[in-house]
């Protein structure tokens, strides 16, 4: 299996060598490598003080969970050395000037040869894999070298290659970490099943990052007066599909609301497509001329960065990708007390799935169903009310998993 896997990562990188003249994603990943060592020796130059901490994020998405660790560490330690890779070109490219880390770069290849010239190289002191990273040359060299590992706001499922018939090769992975901290009870009992008992339900990082956000949120005078004293229903991340349903609602709805649409995508096309298809005043939020703020009816957000700010102007939210792949960050909205709706592909979310089946969330298919929960948020304050307690007290019931993985992950250190 050592052999496959070995040639699986070298097929992996003759395939991205192939698709880069094609393929962006794919080139960025090439040219991204290129000067990894030189870099990283750069920045170790400048001097180390206190110990070092390795952080690995497969994207951005896996970031936002290692953030806030490493955000806390920092805190605690302001001379520590922080050093940051990602795999994909997506993490990185956003990511690679985040000021909390000393150096930021992509992690080489897993060989054996670059493990150990890595470690060797960086000598960290503790490292925090996130949720789903398995690279078995770089965990095999920190178990050697005996350096604290740990796979934080992890999450496993029974379809997993560890919990196969054929899974036995792939536990060594697992084998390799010197604690876990998983997100639910489910992984717990998973990992237990294999007799793993180096695990704690800690919690997902992401509540953390969420409410921290939150907390630091920007002031918007343009969109508080847009919004007047109007209901506000703000659509978040969303797709094609999601703006066909949402579009069919706005345009049919009263003056009492009003609407904020932040579309996952921004090209000027795309942008110009919705306003085509909104009967309503329209706005964007970045048209220089504000007074025409509080006469419209649907701010649209064309601009990046906005978005987690945003959410607190409404009383109803909808997040987007619920009729792709699967739906966005719906903690964002949660966190300022906003019901959410969605679209049907969310059961491999499971915060979507608890606040589904706490009155927090709502899941729709089609217009129909929209309407329907639309409707019934805005019609009944009472109800509205109730709905978006919950949706705050599941945010905030769910807080402190940062601590917890920093507290007991520094004591072992020592």
């Amino acid at each position: 299996m050592r052999i496959i896997y070995k040639l699986g990562i070298q097929i992996y990188f003759f395939l991205v060598i192939l698709a880069a003249p094609f393929h962006i994603k794919a080139r960025r990943w090439l040219k991204g490598r290129r000067g990894i060592w030189k870099r990283i020796k750069k920045s170790l130059a400048e001097g180390k003080k206190g110990p070092t901490y390795w952080f690995h994020c497969s994207s951005l998405g896996e970031f936002e969970q290692g953030r806030p660790i490493m955000e806390a560490i920092r805190e605690k330690d302001p001379d520590c050395f922080i050093i940051l890779t990602f795999f994909s070109p997506s993490g990185y490219e956003l990511r690679k000037n985040f000021r909390i880390a000393n150096v930021v770069t992509y992690m080489p290849l897993d060989t054996r040869f670059n493990a150990w010239k890595f470690m060797n190289l960086v000598k960290p002191d503790t490292v925090y894999f996130i949720k789903y990273e398995f690279w078995y040359y770089f965990l095999r060299t920190l178990y050697k070298k005996k350096i604290p590992t740990y796979l934080v706001s992890a999450k496993f499922r029974r379809d997993q290659a560890f919990f196969k018939w054929y899974g036995l090769w792939y536990r060594n992975f697992l084998s390799f970490f010197t604690h876990f901290y998983v997100q639910d009870e489910t992984s717990r009992k998973l990992l237990g099943l294999l007799g793993f008992k180096n695990v704690d339900v800690s919690g997902d990082t992401r509540f953390d990052r969420v409410y921290q956000i939150a907390q630091q949120s920007r002031e918007y005078s343009e969109i508080n007066d847009f919004r007047g004293d109007k209901k506000v229903i703000v659509a978040g991340s969303t797709w094609e599909k999601d703006e066909d349903l949402l579009l069919e609602f706005i345009n049919s709805s009263d003056d009492s609301v009003k609407f904020i649409l932040a579309p996952h995508e921004i090209n000027s096309r795309k942008i110009y497509r919705l306003m085509e298809k909104i009967d309503l005043p329209v706005v964007r939020f970045s048209d220089e001329d504000k007074g025409g703020y509080s006469r419209a009816k649907v701010l649209l957000i064309d601009t990046i960065g906005h978005l987690s700010s945003v959410y607190k102007y409404g009383q109803i939210s909808y997040v987007g990708g619920g009729f792709g792949k699967g739906i966005h960050n719906i903690l964002e909205a949660a966190t300022y007390g906003l019901p959410v709706v969605f679209g049907p592909n969310y059961k491999k979310f499971l915060e979507a799935r608890e606040m589904l089946s706490q009155g927090a969330g709502f899941s729709i298919k089609d217009y129909d169903e929209l309407n329907h929960t639309f409707s019934n948020l805005l019609s009944n304050n009472n109800y509205l009310k109730e709905c978006s307690g919950k949706a705050k007290e599941y945010v905030l019931s769910k807080l402190g998993a940062t601590q917890k993985i920093v507290d007991d992950s520094l004591i072992s250190l020592g």
